[in-house]
């Protein structure tokens, strides 16, 4: 909720975590009010683990970042606009080719194309019209 993300090294042999991250999920313009300041609200990965995902509600984007597989952190590649009100959650779906976006205010799903070379996202003009998306899943 308050428009960061953590990352953390787990060791499985003890359990331990330790920090090595946080970075902010918005751009350092980004103004959010004061009380949960950002409003983030889901956060993915990949399939392939190669970028990483956050929504973020007050803004209405997704953050993007790409992982560094050797060390763990994120780095920013962009912020995409969701074109609607409250993405509230997200998904990607198995493949790694598309993020749906659920913009709960606005009362629809947007589809974006994922370029999995970069992780920058492209929306597509068709709108799927659903009342208050909340939560968006996929099966097999």
């Amino acid at each position: 909720m308050g428009g960061c993300v953590d990352v953390y090294h787990y060791d499985p042999a003890t359990g331990r975590l330790d920090s090595l991250q946080r970075i902010a999920a918005h751009p350092d313009t980004a103004k959010g009010p004061a009380t949960f300041a950002f409003r983030s609200a889901d956060i993915h990965l990949t399939p392939d683990g190669r970028f990483l995902y956050t929504s973020n509600r007050a803004e209405r984007t997704i953050a993007i970042f790409a992982v560094d597989r050797e060390k763990g952190t994120l780095r920013v590649v962009g912020y995409q606009p969701v074109l609607g009100k409250e993405p509230r959650n997200f998904m990607v779906d198995p493949t790694g080719n598309w993020l749906l976006a659920a913009n709960q205010d606005s009362g629809e799903i947007v589809v974006f194309r994922l370029d999995r070379r970069t992780g920058l996202l492209k929306p597509l003009p068709t709108r799927i019209k659903v009342p208050a998306p909340t939560c968006l899943r996929m099966t097999p």
